[in-house]
């Protein structure tokens, strides 16, 4: 399939899941995730009119980055460690991986320096997997009432991973636990404002995430395809 095919059937897809649901595909928002692939590539896809890239690394992402940073809207989905923070601020105006109040603190830090805000989901690990990142539900009241003292970071929201393996069903728990945790959240106030956005489903499962909320979705082979496309 081509690139352009590839966007088309997953359009369609939106378009079916949210009939399902009940929601218009406005709502749903698709992040092209990059990260196997070349600026050349990247290239392509930016071209074909997606405007939202996804890379999980710096390393990786600085090439396309450095090509086409001026492009699009980049987004930081991998883990992010404290370290690295000078590197991505002030080019990715999304982090989909905030799990930690060290984190925060540097992202604060840098953000204030370069006077700029920066749109973060906290990440929550609703599986409980050990293999997984992110903090535990019970974990989030606490520390969306601290990041009141980060004005810099705009929590816009939550972002969660299921299990990688199984089919695509089973991970409905998994992002209809992260949809009532934002509710939950929003309805005891600690927020500093509500909470509007859900970063879940992959490739794989994307579907049902949006059945079950999904307002940001990230998706690799299944829009970018194989490098050799």
């Amino acid at each position: 399939m081509t690139l352009e095919q590839r966007i088309a059937q997953v359009n369609e897809s939106i378009a079916e899941a949210c009939k399902r649901a009940g929601r218009s595909p406005e709502e749903v928002n698709v992040v092209a995730v990059t990260k196997y692939v070349s600026a050349e590539m990247t290239g392509k896809v930016l071209d074909s009119g997606v405007e939202h890239i996804g890379e999980n690394r710096w390393q990786t992402a600085r090439p396309k980055w450095e090509a086409l940073g001026d492009r699009g809207t980049w987004h930081f989905i991998g883990q992010l460690q404290s370290n690295k923070v000078k590197d991505i601020i002030g080019k990715f105006a999304y982090i989909h991986s905030l799990d930690r109040l060290s984190l925060a603190r540097e992202l604060e830090r840098q953000a204030a320096a370069a006077d700029i805000k920066i749109k973060a989901f906290v990440q929550v690990n609703i599986s409980g997997e050990e293999s997984k990142s992110g903090m535990l539900p019970e974990e989030t009241f606490e520390f969306m009432r601290r990041m009141r003292d980060f004005p810099h970071i705009d929590a816009i929201g939550l972002m969660t991973m299921a299990p990688l393996d199984g089919e695509a069903e089973a991970a409905r728990p998994v992002f209809r636990g992260l949809r009532e945790l934002k509710d939950r959240l929003n309805a005891s106030g600690e927020p500093a404002k509500p909470l509007e956005h859900l970063s879940m489903g992959m490739s794989g499962d994307f579907e049902v995430a949006i059945e079950e909320g999904a307002t940001w979705v990230r998706l690799g082979s299944i829009l970018v395809g194989k490098e050799e496309d």
